[in-house]
């Protein structure tokens, strides 16, 4: 299995996973909040076409996770996976032409040997999810969007060999910074998202010796920076689990996990 951020942040996200046999990998992205010429520029740049795609999964309907999912999937014909409340909250018009599948929060999707679970997390959207993904031999999850982490998602994500996860703000930054106070509110409340801090806290009640990597994603670049997250990430004892941070600008590399 492996994963690349083509990007992460307020200004738009998408993620690649290539999951199952390496001779025949099931790709999907995850989110698409970027421009159709931008996702096929950055893809290119890590080796695939848009037709390379298997499916795309939409976790909510937030614009920076879903303003390039119709163009790219009425340009490639690529399914769209989603909830209901995400597939509702952004009426028909926005779907017309796109093939959808609606999916439960708990319930899986399986597809060959991959098995995607998209599981329910507290953030100010519709119906929002994060996903798990799992082949025959490993298992990976994107969690970012969420104001809070619950025992629900420690124990569904409790056997990771990998996960991208949210490190949106730190918390003083946040409050001394230059959001107004409703906006603070709503960034740093429990529908908003997770600071360093809670981020590093659930890595502690998650980790386990079998996961390997984790990538820091989804920082605000008003009230976080990479050296803070580093700071944070390097006083966790994670034993031999690598990490990076994932940028808005350039995402990550392809980032592959061992066997």
């Amino acid at each position: 299995m492996r994963y690349t951020s083509l990007s992460s942040g307020s200004e738009g996200n998408a993620l690649v996973v290539e999951a199952g046999p390496k001779d025949q990998p099931f790709r999907l992205m995850i989110d698409c909040g970027l421009a159709l010429s931008e996702v096929e520029s950055r893809l290119a740049e890590r080796g695939l076409l848009a037709s390379d795609l298997d499916l795309l999964v939409v976790t909510h309907e937030h614009k920076d996770h879903v303003a390039g999912v119709p163009r790219l999937a009425r340009a490639h014909n690529l399914p769209v996976v989603a909830t209901r409340g995400t597939l509702a909250a952004l009426g028909e018009a926005f779907w017309m032409g796109v093939r959808r599948l609606q999916v439960l929060p708990g319930q899986d999707l399986q597809i060959d040997s991959v098995r995607l679970t998209p599981l329910a997390v507290p953030h100010d959207a519709a119906e929002p999810i994060c996903v798990r993904i799992q082949d025959r031999s490993q298992a990976m999850a994107c969690l970012t969007d969420l104001g809070r982490t619950t025992d629900y998602l420690r124990q569904a994500l409790s056997d990771l060999d990998a996960i991208f996860l949210e490190f949106n703000h730190d918390r003083e930054m946040l409050m001394t910074g230059p959001y107004p106070p409703s906006l603070r509110e709503r960034v740093g409340g429990g529908w908003g998202h997770i600071n360093n801090e809670q981020a590093a806290e659930f890595l502690t009640q998650i980790f386990q010796p079998r996961l390997q990597l984790v990538t820091a994603a989804h920082l605000s670049q008003k009230n976080n920076t990479p050296e803070l997250v580093e700071q944070t990430l390097s006083r966790l004892a994670l034993g031999r689990c690598r990490w990076t941070i994932a940028s808005q600008a350039t995402g990550t590399p392809w980032l592959e996990l061992e066997q």
